[in-house]
């Protein structure tokens, strides 16, 4: 019996902006890694633009880093979206409590995106690469190894833990959005690649 994939939820608001940008990276950078298919990555919005597609600033910045941004939809979180992952990526803490609202249960997988980036920087690296037999065992032993370092670091400015919301904002912002992540993206793609 194959083993299911890893499930990766990535959340912001409109979910055409600063989710979708994740989704697409994530997804790229993961089946580099694991192969297609051992990973899924998805998106959607606390206050989703649903059926809208990803935003034209986002999307342009999104491609310019080389990814693809071809049939992304919107849609809106659902509880089931979120019992579902293995791990809940949010674009700020406020949406923390969004998720959690919807599916409690969740609170110990869900973090802020450039926050999960400096807990598992934080994580020792012969942890990180312990031998997993799937792509899914090794995401959720380093969900596990992130948690604990939760009060074991100091936590984040509000201006450095959250991706900074750019619709309909100057393209300066979604300048900085796009740096935001892609600044974050390498310690979390090595911490959730192949050991």
């Amino acid at each position: 019996m194959t083993a299911r994939p890893a499930r990766i939820l990535t959340v912001c608001t409109g979910n055409i902006c600063r989710s979708p940008f994740l989704e697409r990276a994530l997804q790229a950078e993961l089946d580099r890694s694991w192969g297609a298919g051992a990973v899924e990555v998805a998106s959607a919005g606390t206050g989703a633009l649903a059926g809208h597609g990803m935003e034209a600033q986002a999307r342009t910045r999104l491609e310019a880093a080389g990814y693809d941004a071809s049939g992304f939809v919107a849609r809106h979180l659902e509880e089931g979206m979120v019992a579902d992952a293995d791990l809940v990526l949010t674009a700020t803490r406020a949406h923390i409590g969004r998720v959690t609202t919807l599916h409690p249960r969740a609170l110990r997988r869900v973090f802020a995106f450039r926050e999960f980036a400096q807990l598992v920087a934080a994580v020792p690296v012969g942890e990180l690469d312990a031998p997993a037999d799937s792509a899914r065992e090794h995401l959720v032993r380093t969900v596990r190894l992130a948690a604990a370092e939760r009060g074991m670091v100091p936590s984040l400015p509000a201006a450095e833990a959250d991706v900074v919301d750019p619709y309909r904002r100057e393209p300066e912002v979604f300048d900085a959005m796009a740096d935001q992540i892609r600044a974050s993206l390498p310690v979390v793609v090595r911490a959730l690649s192949r050991p």
